[in-house]
């Protein structure tokens, strides 16, 4: 055999062997992006989502933004402020709730709310302040409850704890730890 032609396909060996090599190299990056899970994320703006119970009103949230994430364990999340008005039986307000940041588990039917919350019933006055607190639609008369400072605004005081569960319409509070109260005459209360 010519040594030429076996030079020439020895190097056409060598040179496609390397063409495979290049081939099957994997690119951490590619590989990675493949292995990840990806999510599907969705993005709300200016929404009104109102709850029902046998076709009455029992809740309608505003919030300027809503993500709804399809993860294992799907989840909403209102990441620049939730207001939330709750209603009576005859569809009229019964008590509002404000915070900065909620996060709604689907599978647990739980949110979990956090920055600056208040809490307001409407005919008697109380007011809740507090950071954290979680909203469970499940526990009939025991809806709002957390384990964090907690402080209550009421016609004649305040309120100073650590713990708490209240209902939705916040007619009915206990604070689980009372730290101190500051009594005040109703004419003299600030606003």
């Amino acid at each position: 055999m010519n040594s030429l032609f076996i030079h020439k396909n020895f190097i056409a060996a060598i040179l496609l062997g390397c063409i495979f090599l290049y081939g099957c190299e994997n690119n951490e990056m590619v590989v990675k992006n493949l292995t990840n899970k990806k999510t599907g994320v969705e993005e709300a703006q200016n929404i009104e989502l109102k709850y029902s119970v046998n076709g009455k009103s029992k809740a309608l949230v505003h919030a300027p933004l809503m993500f709804t994430v399809q993860e294992k364990k799907p989840y909403i999340e209102f990441t620049k402020t939730l207001h939330a008005d709750f209603f009576n039986e005859n569809e009229i307000i019964e008590s509002t709730l404000d915070a900065q940041y909620a996060k709604y588990n689907q599978n647990e039917s739980v949110v979990f709310l956090k920055g600056d919350i208040t809490v307001i019933n409407i005919s008697k006055g109380d007011t809740l302040f507090c950071n954290e607190l979680y909203w469970d639609r499940q526990k009939m008369g025991h809806e709002f409850y957390t384990d964090k400072p907690v402080k209550i605004r009421t016609k004649t005081e305040t309120i100073n704890g650590n713990g708490l569960d209240a209902s939705q319409d916040f007619k009915n509070w206990h604070i689980i730890q009372t730290i101190g109260t500051i009594s005040v005459p109703a004419a003299k209360f600030p606003l």
